[in-house]
């Protein structure tokens, strides 16, 4: 995350909003997890992190600096998956930048999870994002 935040940081900017996505123990239906694997088309996917960023300047301002990183592979439950850092000049725009790229990474980017359970059974899911 210290690189994520270094990354986006400024003398400019008051406020840097940061999102970690971590693995949980329980699927959306409760079945115990035991961890995801994540599967991704790299280079669709940096091509749309970018497109996302740069979105989120044209939304939020100008000023708003973006970083994102997505880890590929099996994680156990309590290891990170995604990070997004969000810098702007102000908290607001910051807060918002940051809730935006993460829920767009989430409905765009050719990103693939598999959840593993408790039970030996593994299942594809959609990498969307659950509001609620």
């Amino acid at each position: 995350m210290a690189a994520l935040q270094a990354a986006v940081r400024s003398d400019g900017s008051g406020g840097i909003v940061t999102f970690l996505g971590v693995v949980r123990d329980r699927a959306d239906d409760g079945r115990a997890v035991v961890g995801l694997e994540y599967e991704a088309f790299a280079p669709m996917a940096i091509a749309e992190f970018e497109a996302i960023a740069g979105e989120a300047a044209a939304r939020f301002g100008t000023d708003v600096r973006v970083a994102v990183a997505h880890r590929v592979g099996a994680l156990a439950v309590g290891e990170v998956a995604v990070a997004v850092a969000a810098a702007a000049v102000h908290r607001a725009a910051a807060f918002d930048a940051c809730e935006y790229v993460i829920d767009e990474l989430k409905r765009r980017a050719p990103i693939w999870k598999k959840e593993g359970y408790v039970e030996g059974a593994g299942e594809w899911k959609s990498n969307e994002c659950a509001r609620g």
